[in-house]
């Protein structure tokens, strides 16, 4: 059966803003979770997915674009094209990366123009933007002097800040010094897009100049050829050269990106200096926001509805869900008193002390009656501190448990590690006596007919086999609808939708 889309957020209120073109990194399984999100908070069109990223057109300002929750990182979308052809000559190679990035300055003056306007900054007059139009188009008719070109040339050589890759998502490093402002542009940045002049007074030029970095990544075949590190040096001296803009590592008015590898070649402007990713209504972070999103979107959480984290931690899904869906009533549980004043604290940084009730309780004997959450949504615990093979042994006792205070037509998501995530297979597979033929995403399972959402944004089967529902002996009540396959960094987990169809102990 195929598992239907995630729930849509609500639609936010569209801003008075030109249409821009915008790509997200996202995840890796996140990308149909904010495919679906742009399409639903912006009305975003012209959506393409892609390993770790996310392209569309938005009319949206910097308010809507903020609220992307499913996002890691906001670029304005300078160029896109298809992979750059390797060849053994490596001054070539260079040469058509930098010509990909500095020809047709057109795209700068646009990009800037719409980066200026998103951060609140007064349009150019028409005089103006073709001043700047035909600046940028045009040479440097004299050579400035050699002692300028080595200035320059020293500058650039500390330039490249190498990006780095959370494995869930390619994503761009924050400055080495972050503001307590969190957009990207400070007051700093002229109103002008100057050209390297000639005859110009330098100080006049260094105050009206932008001052930059580049964030370079290359993979696939091109990284077989050049680094990244050689890659961002031939491009920010070509800046230099051709625009008359300076080089700054630590604090530059903008940071460029650039993305080279087998799927494509792609250049942005980072819109905002701190990745989306990082919220600032959590205190101590706990799992990552994106996820704890995806899996509260899942819930199909309504007005009035009473969800339960009964493994909270330090309250992430809750807090996600909580904003997202604030109508509804939140409870967390929690065994930890560390874990639990972690989660306070969070709720209390997040000013949601309302709409969120903490209670110390074990999973396997929670305090609370039978059938009254809508919504049951857990991280069940994994890893070396987490004793994963003890959870493992307790996972039938917990979902008994979860199913237990699980309403009649409520959703229960959990995300789960590759070893949960195949014992809730082997159950499957005990209550089917025996595995169908087929092939599984997971190697040395079966597992039930599971549909996650691929990268296009419709769905793709990530797990086929057994004969019977997953869990259909030992949870009846229980049936699955989705199961989707999502990157934490350095391991990959599962997250399982069910919903429960009958009360418990009547199948």
């Amino acid at each position: 059966e195929e598992a239907p889309p995630p729930e849509e957020a609500p639609p936010h209120k569209m801003a008075a803003a030109e249409p821009g073109r915008f790509f997200c990194t996202a995840g890796r399984g996140l990308e149909p979770f904010l495919a679906r999100e742009v399409r639903a908070r912006l009305g975003a069109t012209e959506v393409d997915c892609v390993s770790g990223k996310v392209f569309f057109r938005a009319a949206a300002g910097p308010g809507e674009l903020r609220q992307l929750r499913s996002a890691e990182r906001l670029f304005l979308l300078l160029k896109k094209h298809s992979p750059l052809p390797v060849s053994g000559n490596r001054g070539k190679m260079l040469n058509e990366i930098k010509s990909l990035v500095i020809e047709e300055p057109k795209y700068w003056l646009d990009i800037i123009s719409v980066w200026r306007k998103l951060h609140g900054h007064k349009g150019k007059t028409d005089d103006t933007s073709q001043e700047n139009a035909l600046a940028l188009k045009r040479k440097s008719e004299e050579e400035t002097n050699t002692a300028s070109k080595r200035q320059k040339t020293e500058q650039v050589r500390a330039l490249v800040s190498e990006e780095c890759q959370v494995e869930a998502g390619e994503t761009c490093v924050a400055p080495e010094r972050v503001s307590s402002q969190e957009g990207w542009i400070e007051s700093k940045t002229s109103s002008e897009l100057p050209s390297k002049g000639s005859g110009e007074n330098p100080t006049a030029n260094e105050k009206l100049g932008f001052s930059f970095r580049v964030s370079c990544r290359c993979s696939g075949a091109i990284a077989k050829i050049l680094t990244s590190q050689e890659v961002g040096r031939a491009i920010g001296i070509a800046l230099v050269k051709q625009y008359g803009w300076h080089a700054d590592l630590r604090d530059p008015d903008l940071e460029i990106f650039v993305h080279l590898n087998d799927i494509h070649s792609v250049v942005g402007i980072p819109l905002f200096r701190l990745p989306l990713a990082n919220r600032e209504y959590i205190k101590t972070a706990g799992l990552r926001s994106t996820v704890a999103w995806a899996m509260a979107s899942l819930a199909e959480i309504s007005a009035g509805a009473l969800v339960l984290d009964p493994m909270c931690g330090l309250g992430t899904i809750l807090l996600e869900a909580a904003r997202e869906w604030p109508e509804a009533c939140y409870w967390g549980a929690d065994i930890s008193d560390l874990q639990l004043e972690g989660a306070d604290g969070n709720i209390r940084t997040a000013g949601l002390m309302d709409k969120i009730e903490l209670l110390k309780a074990s999973v396997k004997a929670l305090p609370l009656p039978s059938e009254s959450f809508d919504s049951v949504i857990s991280d069940i615990p994994f890893g070396k501190k987490f004793k994963t093979t003890s959870d493992a042994q307790l996972l039938p006792d917990i979902l008994q448990e979860m199913e237990r205070v699980l309403r009649v037509g409520g959703t229960l998501v959990l995300l789960l590690s590759q070893e949960l995530h195949r014992h809730v297979d082997g159950l499957a597979r005990c209550a089917g006596g025996g595995s169908a033929g087929g092939g599984s995403a997971d190697s040395d399972t079966g597992a039930a007919p599971a549909r996650a959402p691929s990268v296009d944004g419709n769905s793709s089967s990530v797990a086929q086999g057994a004969g019977e529902p997953l869990l259909s002996r030992h949870f009846g009540s229980l049936v699955p609808e989705g199961v989707y396959a999502v990157s934490l960094g350095r391991t990959d987990a599962f997250i399982h939708k069910y919903r429960k169809v009958s009360a418990a102990g009547s199948c």
